[in-house]
């Protein structure tokens, strides 16, 4: 069997990894970007591993997943915090009963914080739209709310929340506890230590498997295939037919600083200022000591053909548009849609290698 791959993102090192180790077979994976990894690939800027395309931080509670990523490569044990400034203070996101206790006189937190804990069990991961729901809790969501969830909202997606799906606002919950962590509830978390791109490297090493960069998908005759797996755009395989998905975009500006250190942590987000929703500080992903740092601004933006697509559009009208190309996918023969852009999907790291996998069982 020959196998075409179509993007070198985590979906697709995942299955040429499989196929060729497992399966024996022969693999052709493309990538029209000069690097693999997709959006999580990493590159040494003056000994910093900066993260090209935002901060990525693995974590998980699956076992099976975390077994099979650290097979090509060892992890620091890194723990992602994110602060947040509200008010002028940096608060802990998601926001929990530290960043309570922060923003609020003591007397007045405490009073909160008895608040939450009758209808919450200390622990608790609660949803803004849930907080909302409760009368007696009103001060304290729209506070939430106003400063931690509208405005961020607003610039990221361009929309109101209101006009999102709920899904969005669990992936950042208030946490009933004073866990800082951003994601409290994974057993395992960290950085290749040496890095993604080098991680992603080794998952390729076999002569099974034919890796070819700044390769567009067409430039290349599919029907010599047995099987294709594309993690492109499902619109654009297809030729925008039915329509175009939106996305959102980022701009990313990346600066080197002459000085030891810029702020504080490896993320800090801006809710309520500034045109930019967050800057990442790469130096702490790996506890790295320099003279220098480097630091990257993320402005949202809109999509355009031609730009990177980031986010998948989390709207009832964009999944009606997906389950409609959906529908066309299914009726190929040997033709799978993966990863983020293939599913029209936010995936997660793990989640992307847990589809993968699970997909693989498949075959």
């Amino acid at each position: 069997m020959t196998n075409l791959i179509i993007g070198a993102g985590l979906s697709g090192l995942t299955l040429a990894e499989r196929l060729a180790n497992d399966k024996k077979e022969r693999v052709l994976i493309i990538d029209r970007r000069e690097q693999i990894g997709g959006n999580c690939a990493d590159v040494d800027m003056g000994g910093i591993l900066v993260h090209k395309f935002g901060a990525h931080i693995f974590h998980t509670s699956n076992q099976s997943v975390w077994e099979y990523i650290t097979r090509f490569g060892l992890f620091y044990p890194y723990m992602h915090r994110v602060l947040g400034q509200v008010w002028g203070q940096l608060i802990a996101i998601p926001f929990n009963l530290n960043a309570l206790y922060s923003i609020f006189p003591t007397t007045k937190a405490q009073e909160l914080e008895s608040k939450l804990l009758a209808h919450f069990a200390f622990g608790s991961r609660v949803s803004i739209l849930e907080l909302r729901s409760y009368k007696d809790l009103q001060e304290i969501a729209d506070f939430i709310y106003e400063n931690v969830f509208l405005h961020y909202t607003l610039k990221q997606w361009q929309c109101a929340p209101s006009e999102l799906d709920s899904s969005v606002f669990s992936r950042v919950p208030i946490l009933i506890s004073k866990d800082d962590r951003y994601f409290p509830n994974d057993t395992y978390q960290g950085i290749p230590l040496e890095g993604y791109s080098a991680l992603f490297a080794k998952m390729l090493q076999n002569p099974l498997i034919e890796l070819r960069l700044n390769t567009q998908a067409s430039d290349i005759d599919m029907s010599g295939f047995d099987r294709v797996f594309y993690s492109g755009a499902i619109d654009e395989y297809f030729s925008y037919e039915l329509g175009e998905l939106p996305y959102r975009s980022l701009e990313l500006k990346t600066v080197e600083l002459d000085k030891e250190y810029f702020g504080i942590n490896s993320v800090i987000n801006y809710p309520n200022n500034y045109d930019f929703t967050r800057i990442i500080e790469h130096k702490y992903f790996l506890d790295t000591h320099s003279p220098h740092t480097i630091i990257t601004y993320e402005f949202p933006k809109s999509w355009h053909r031609g730009d990177e697509r980031y986010y998948p559009m989390p709207t009832k009208e964009a999944s009606a548009l997906y389950a409609a190309y959906e529908r066309k996918a299914k009726q190929l023969k040997n033709v799978f849609f993966i990863g983020r852009l293939g599913a029209y999907k936010y995936y997660d790291m793990d989640k992307a290698i847990e589809a993968a996998l699970a997909l693989y069982a498949t075959l």
